[in-house]
């Protein structure tokens, strides 16, 4: 069994951040050290503050403000290939299976559970004649 020390309390310096949001917190402090240093360097604070920062460039295609208003959005297109979506149907039908095997298993026993309990309901039976048998 490995031995995984994890911390207790939330302010250590434990790193559970996914990997694209732990490079962008580096470019993020990479490009202020980076304008520190210029500043520092005397160049002024026209030429620390004069090109945005990389991750402020991108062309952002969701909303900067949080509403509490939904933002109205509709799927024009979904694009998987022809064999992914088969493999998806065939792991999809075999799980299938045991599911309705534990659904039937519930259904029994709460089907003989309403019988123990409640005997005077009515049971149906389906009798099956072959004619001349």
């Amino acid at each position: 069994m490995t031995d995984a020390n994890f911390p207790l309390t939330a302010d250590s310096d434990f790193d559970d951040l996914p990997r694209t949001l732990r490079r962008e917190r580096d470019a993020r402090a990479r490009e202020a050290r980076e304008r520190e240093q210029r500043a520092r360097e005397g160049r002024g604070m026209d030429a620390a503050l004069g090109d945005p920062p990389s991750y402020l460039s991108r062309a952002r295609s969701t909303p900067t403000s949080y509403d509490s208003e939904p933002v109205a959005a509709s799927v024009r297109s979904f694009d998987v290939p022809f064999g992914r979506l088969v493999v998806f149907f065939l792991k999809a039908a075999l799980a299938a299976i045991p599911a309705l095997m534990l659904l039937g298993v519930v259904l029994y026993f709460a089907g003989k559970g309403l019988e123990a309990y409640f005997p005077e309901l009515v049971r149906m039976k389906i009798m099956i004649t072959f004619p001349g048998g």
